[in-house]
């Protein structure tokens, strides 16, 4: 899951960040409305992370914006405005959900997750493409019942894949993903990524489209590991 967090409190950015980082999600941070306007743009983050009270205005100026612009990309309020009236205008703004300040990152990171799950149409956390299986939450894959062992980024990388069935992802988009907009990324990372993946679940898992980038491939093409293998951060 990539994540654009709006913060301004260098110390709450610092640990929602090591938190998301634990959790597996790519995490790109600005701390102002003007970072954020040039940000969302130009990375395609799957949730938002929203502060209301930022240095140079009201994060809900921002979310009017782009909910006017129509963009949809699902967005968590997370303040510590915790009057009624705050709540209620935040989600008739277009906030998808709202958290308040102190909270824990536990409920943080279940919320995003349920985020893209209602936005992906899917009715239960798990997502399941053929026999391949993805538990977001538990970080665990399993392929015809068998656990499979991926590294951080290649699991980062399938549910990448899995949250978009069907779209074309460009090179950079996957970058972005993987390692954010700030990320130092060598030439051939991600083509190392794609071919670990199609290794560990048969070449047709991925598929390329040329000159365009690539898209996950049909259920039938997912192959079953010949025996099982243990989850591994």
């Amino acid at each position: 899951m990539h994540v654009l967090l709006i913060e301004d409190d260098a110390l709450v950015a610092s640990g929602i960040q090591a938190g998301l980082a634990v959790a597996d999600c790519v995490v790109d941070h600005v701390d102002t409305l003007a970072a954020a306007r040039m940000a969302m743009p130009s990375v395609s983050s799957d949730v938002v992370i929203l502060d209301l009270g930022l240095p140079d205005g009201d994060g809900m100026d921002l979310l009017e914006e782009w909910r006017s612009a129509n963009i949809t990309t699902p967005v968590l309020i997370l303040t510590a405005r915790d009057a009624v009236p705050d709540r209620v205008a935040g989600l008739q703004g277009g906030a998808d959900d709202y958290l308040l300040k102190p909270f824990d990152l536990d409920e943080l990171v279940a919320r995003l997750h349920a985020l893209l799950r209602r936005a992906a149409g899917r009715p239960r956390t798990l997502i399941e493409h053929g026999t391949l299986c993805l538990d977001p939450l538990a970080r665990q894959v399993s392929v015809a019942g068998q656990p499979v062992c991926l590294k951080r980024r290649e699991l980062v990388l399938l549910e990448t894949f899995l949250q978009a069935p069907g779209s074309v992802l460009s090179a950079d988009q996957l970058k972005d993903r993987l390692y954010g907009m700030g990320g130092d990324v060598e030439s051939n990372a991600l083509n190392v990524h794609i071919h670990h993946l199609r290794r560990k679940f048969g070449s047709g898992v991925i598929e390329t489209v040329r000159g365009l980038g690539y898209r996950l491939g049909k259920p039938d093409a997912i192959v079953a590991p010949d025996a099982p293998l243990g989850t591994a951060r």
